[in-house]
């Protein structure tokens, strides 16, 4: 080091004296370099205070269009030394202004520098693109950053994840990318929102303890529900893939040809179609990290009662997490309760084979994650104090099995249970009534509803103020028939109010035709027609003749 650099040296070092400072081989001014890639904290006794020098106040280090051009222009050359081609590093480098800001930054920090310390005479420095440059490589991510913010990931969040693939190539990271939002998070098909529906179901009932894959997979779901739009953005892959990387990093790490391929293949061949993949892994994310011969070993369990792979690939569609540790462990016990209360075994007495008990167990999984003292038991006793006795039980759960991980409070009890085993306080928010007391309410007795419960037990899932209460009210008010009448045909809450029940009511009262529920609306459309209007079918909606 000549005396010159070194009288520099030392006078930079008596004013920070915390700070320590490299020689660099590069024929370039020693303080043409910001502070921050040198700085190497150390412990240290407390030194005096000392002066630092003035900082510009201008428009962030006076930077103009002209400086992120170039910025931009230097990092897709970066890049393209990585081994990145031309169109992925224009790409990237258009695509991550935080990252190029803070590059723009650093290097103005030190332009300013060397404006407070011209006077030292120092020699050449580096031009603007290549302190860009120079910048990108010291930040030792070899332009992981960059690509990771052009995916969508805040800078901070690009930083970490980087940080976190340390040991992967860029150019293999992108690769992965590709292959992922290509294969498996392309654009998919979430039909009215049923991942953000799926998902919610997954938040509500699951009421056993929870392995690290569903708590990380919670944890992930309530990043996206704290976001516009909640959990209803869970189906649009584009905007949650980010949530994906920044909640589950190690997903850059798996290999394309001997993991996701295979995965992907394998996940075709039971039944999940390319197109939903994306809404499966987003729903449990875990899933990709398993080992196929893992998966298959955990398919066995749900072999037990007749699940076939095609029944597997339908459950995974709606309720992936099913194959968690956690669910798993607790299989065996809920098949044991099952056997208990004879809701599995039924199926035997009625001489149903085992593929129609695996259509059950597909359609509704959510089972398999609930508790069985403080859920299935209680589902199953408080049914049985309504009046559904043991030889109705098994049909109502084959009709309705949603009846066991629905709301108890909101769907089951009366308003005074008698059952001395369970002691249980409804509390009802204004305007809030229960199913079986607003039937109650209505005029119903409570073996009039049991009745109707084992004759139709989707009942039970019916929204009073969008179901229930609209539908009763036109029964009595306009079409003039006792609340009875629910009795005998509770299929009538099944029907549209506005595209089927009002529509034939219409027809009838201008024909002055009197019938019964049933009959109104339980014929096809075709029937319906040819018996009371005289035609084929119904060419236009009766309700727009009659209003």
């Amino acid at each position: 080091m000549s005396t010159k650099s070194f009288s520099i040296h030392w006078n930079l070092k008596s004013q920070f004296p915390n700070t320590c400072f490299l020689p660099f081989a590069r024929r370039c001014s020693l303080n043409a370099f910001p502070l921050s890639f040198f700085h190497c904290p150390r412990i240290h006794s407390p030194k005096p205070y000392l002066p630092q020098p003035p900082l510009v106040q201008s428009n962030p280090y006076n930077q103009t269009p002209h400086d992120l051009t170039q910025a931009r222009e230097s990092i897709s050359e970066y890049l393209q030394e990585l081994g990145l081609s031309l169109e992925d590093s224009i790409s990237i480098s258009s695509n991550s202004p935080k990252y190029v800001q803070m590059l723009v930054d650093g290097v103005k920090e030190l332009e300013e520098w060397n404006a407070w310390n011209n006077s030292n005479g120092e020699g050449d420095s580096l031009g603007f693109k290549e302190m860009i440059i120079y910048m990108a490589k010291e930040k030792g991510d070899n332009g992981k950053v960059a690509f990771l913010e052009s995916v969508g990931l805040p800078l901070f969040s690009a930083m970490s994840v980087a940080r976190y693939l340390s040991s992967e190539s860029l150019p293999s990271i992108i690769r992965k990318v590709k292959y992922m939002k290509e294969n498996i998070f392309s654009a998919g098909d979430d039909k009215g929102g049923l991942s953000g529906k799926n998902a919610r179901r997954m938040m509500m009932h699951l009421s056993i303890s929870s392995d690290e894959d569903v708590q990380q997979t919670l944890s992930f779901f309530e990043k996206i529900e704290a976001r516009r739009g909640g959990l209803e953005i869970l189906g649009l892959v584009d905007a949650t893939f980010r949530f994906l990387l920044e909640s589950f990093p190690r997903l850059l790490l798996l290999p394309v040809e001997s993991h996701l391929e295979p995965m992907v293949e394998f996940l075709e061949n039971i039944g999940v179609p390319r197109r939903s993949m994306g809404n499966v892994f987003l729903l449990f994310p875990p899933i990709l990290f398993y080992k196929i011969q893992g998966i298959k070993s955990k398919f066995s369990t749900f072999k037990k009662v007749g699940a076939a792979y095609k029944d597997i690939g339908k459950m995974l569609l709606k309720y992936p997490w099913i194959l968690s540790t956690s669910i798993q462990e607790n299989y065996e016990q809920i098949l044991l309760f099952f056997e208990e209360e004879k809701v599995v075994l039924f199926f035997e007495e009625l001489g149903l084979d085992q593929e129609t008990v695996g259509k059950l167990v597909s359609r509704c999984p959510e089972v398999f994650a609930a508790n069985i003292d403080t859920t299935l038991k209680k589902k199953v006793e408080l049914l049985a104090e309504f009046g559904i006795s043991n030889d109705h039980l098994p049909r109502v759960i084959k009709k309705y099995p949603e009846v066991l991980v629905s709301d108890v409070n909101k769907t089951l009890l009366p308003r005074s249970c008698s059952h001395e085993k369970i002691s249980v306080v409804v509390t009802q928010s204004a305007g809030y009534v229960n199913r079986i007391n607003y039937l109650m309410e209505m005029g119903l007795s409570r073996r009039e509803i049991a009745l109707m419960i084992r004759r139709f037990p989707p009942l039970l899932g019916y929204s009073i103020k969008e179901v229930l209460k609209p539908k009763l009210n036109f029964l009595l008010n306009t079409i003039g028939k006792p609340v009875k009448d629910v009795v005998g045909y509770p299929r009538y809450f099944s029907y549209s109010l506005e595209k089927k029940i009002k529509p034939r009511f219409w027809v009838l009262k201008g024909k002055n035709i009197e019938c019964s529920l049933e009959v109104m609306l339980g014929k096809n459309d075709e029937e319906f027609a040819a018996e009371f209007m005289g035609v084929g079918r119904m060419l236009v909606s009766p309700s727009a003749t009659f209003q």
